[in-house]
């Protein structure tokens, strides 16, 4: 409806601010990728931040759309950037979430034909879910190559020796209606050194659903199964969770599908421009990528710690 105005305030907030919703809070979801790191290199700050809220009693989760890596090369990234209080069942990654899709809500009967890395792999190796996926010659085509029997599922995730030998043995896989079709996550791109970028998961997806005229189902961000993964796990309150992340259109969405409160950090991809341009657009649709409250960087927590 014109002149429709979002509830949420995407406030910038400090000093006390910060503590009285730290102690209100008792779950903390935390995205990876330009929130507490860049790459190889720890955001200020962030490992202190995390320690502090494990010191302080607080539940900490990591949720993350990156499929690359399977949760204990996590495990060893947050040790060796200063994250050394971080256990592997703290993360949720779209990888281990997709493994946990598969096996424990779809229970899938026969392979999955992957589209994906080691992350994707791995996850689902220790799942127990079998899957087909790079077994092709490199002069194979789609005209001489061998299609798998019994694949009861596709899962796109990223993919940086994607081929179209890939796309097409995916699209005859899924013409198959009762063919289950996953997608990791529908994200763009990823941001890199000297103003490059890297397509991500949403590229891939989007070719092999224009190819087979389907649409995905998600896992990651923003489909609130990762959120689901954490609740059927860990007894976790909503109301007392706060869903922390720099991309609106994913983690601040993620957050609003979940219902949870949200916390923009302006360390990563989005900024305080595009927010207040969501806030106060016109379409209801763009109030769910606003977050409740935005900070500059993780590390303005610290000073709440110090009394």
């Amino acid at each position: 409806m014109a002149g429709a105005r979002a509830f949420k305030e995407c406030r910038k907030i400090g000093g006390s601010q910060i503590r009285n919703l730290l102690n209100a809070k008792d779950f903390f979801l935390f995205d990876c990728d330009g929130v507490i790191w860049h790459g190889e290199k720890a955001i200020t700050g962030a490992p202190k931040v995390v320690s502090s809220l494990i010191k302080h009693g607080k539940n900490v989760f990591f949720v993350t759309n990156n499929c690359t890596r399977p949760r204990e090369n996590y495990v060893n990234k947050f040790y060796r950037l200063g994250f050394t209080d971080v256990m592997q069942e703290q993360i949720f990654s779209s990888s281990y979430c997709s493994a946990l899709y598969l096996r424990d809500v779809a229970k899938v009967q026969g392979k999955v034909f992957v589209i994906g890395g080691e992350g994707v792999r791995n996850e689902l190796l220790e799942a127990g879910i079998p899957f087909v996926g790079d077994e092709d010659a490199p002069d194979g085509t789609i005209f001489n190559c061998a299609l798998a029997s019994d694949v009861k599922a596709v899962l796109v995730g990223h993919d940086d020796k994607f081929t179209f030998l890939k796309l097409a043995k995916a699209s005859c896989y899924l013409r198959d209606p009762n063919c289950l079709f996953l997608a990791t996550d529908v994200d763009p791109w990823h941001p890199l050194q000297d103003g490059r970028i890297l397509p991500g998961s949403g590229c891939l997806t989007a070719a092999l659903e224009v190819a087979t005229g389907r649409k995905a189902m998600v896992i990651g961000k923003p489909s609130p199964f990762m959120f689901e993964c954490i609740s059927s796990q860990f007894r976790v309150d909503p109301a007392q969770c706060l869903m922390v992340g720099d991309r609106l259109e994913t983690d601040m969405l993620f957050g609003a599908n979940c219902g949870l409160d949200t916390m923009l950090t302006l360390t990563g991809i989005s900024q305080m421009k595009t927010a207040q341009e969501y806030r106060d657009s016109d379409h209801s649709t763009n109030h769910n990528f606003v977050p409740d409250y935005v900070v500059d960087t993780i590390a303005d927590f610290l000073p709440a710690f110090e009394d």
